[in-house]
């Protein structure tokens, strides 16, 4: 099993290694560089720090999701959401999602099935706020790009189809229930309690999709986090003269983050630059002054949040190595359990 997922990032690191180059073919170094040297670093201080509130929205949402087992004061939620993305930055198999949670079971004691449901519900909003910012952009937008329809049409029944699912299993949590009882009687028994929790845990995971004041915190911050994402990419923009509207930025996030569904390395190094080259060039942004944007923003937006994820990770008294072996975690204390009584 571990090497099978050892070939996976493998995998992953090649083909990040393939969008690189195919974004950097028949440049020349220098002209990109030509571009970084010329940044204004007051754009990008500006956008690193606006970065943060969409890490804040983002927790408040994940707050709604997690208010029928427990709520949490964004306090105690953003430092999780940072060392989530921190572990997914740095580490494959989107193993920060997994320690965030692990984290949440343990200072919080909220079950690991329902923690995990909630952030498999906020990557399908996710791709649905991708594929609105898509729609809305194209309105005020010319450009026309094979490539970008592609990623939207992949992606469309993808996330339309999984949010069905969920709508459906919130309204009818019996039909979950009747789901586990017909396969209970094919399970030993040694399995039939563990599937049982974890059923329960995917039904308590759903809650917040059927409270109406919760989906539409849900809703609401959902759009507001990537919102605020999109104006970091509009600032850092300033800082190359690149002279492209909001609506193009909104175009820009809605691409990359429906682009990593293509697996990759960690950060979606690769994929990333490709694709915010690919929408910029096909604004008419020079693809060296665009190769180069890509490159920065791609910095902003992976540096500060991943420094702060390793900073919160330390002071729940842990270190590296709980990325790797999060599940670890849940028979032993942390600095901040013990802090918080939990």
């Amino acid at each position: 099993m571990r090497s099978k997922r050892w070939a996976a990032a493998g995998a992953g690191i090649i083909i990040s290694a393939v969008f690189l180059w195919i974004a950097f073919r028949g440049l020349h170094p220098e002209a990109v560089l030509t571009y970084i040297r010329q940044v204004n670093p007051v754009w990008l201080a500006a956008g690193a720090g606006v970065y943060f509130l969409g890490v804040a929205a983002i927790s408040l949402r994940w707050g709604f999701l997690l208010r029928a087992a427990r709520s949490l004061p964004l306090r105690a939620l953003m430092p999780l959401v940072s060392i989530g993305y921190m572990g997914n930055n740095v580490y494959p198999f989107r193993s920060g999602e997994v320690l965030r949670v692990v984290l949440l079971q343990h200072n919080h004691q909220v079950p690991l099935a329902r923690g995990m449901t909630t952030v498999i519900v906020e990557r399908v909003f996710d791709g649905l706020v991708m594929l609105s910012f898509i729609l809305i952009a194209l309105l005020f937008v010319e450009i026309s790009s094979p490539e970008i329809r592609s990623v939207a049409s992949v992606a469309a029944p993808i996330f339309l189809s999984a949010v069905a699912v969920f709508f459906a299993l919130a309204a009818r949590p019996d039909a979950l229930r009747w789901l586990r009882t017909q396969a209970e009687r094919f399970l030993p028994a040694s399995l039939r309690k563990p599937v049982s929790h974890l059923v329960e845990g995917v039904i308590g995971g759903l809650e917040g999709l059927r409270t109406p004041a919760d989906l539409a915190g849900v809703v609401a911050f959902s759009f507001l986090s990537w919102g605020i994402e999109a104006g970091v990419y509009w600032l850092v923009s300033f800082a190359f003269d690149l002279n492209v509207s909001y609506p193009l930025m909104l175009l820009v996030v809605g691409v990359v983050n429906l682009a990593g569904l293509i697996p990759a390395s960690p950060g979606q190094l690769g994929v990333f630059e490709f694709f915010v080259a690919l929408v910029l060039v096909g604004a008419g942004i020079p693809q060296a002054q665009a190769n180069a944007y890509a490159l920065v923003i791609h910095v902003v937006i992976w540096l500060p949040v991943t420094l702060a994820g390793f900073y919160f990770l330390v002071r729940q008294g842990l270190g590296w190595s709980a990325i790797t072996h999060a599940r670890d975690l849940e028979g032993q204390p942390t600095v901040e359990s013990s802090r918080s009584g939990g």
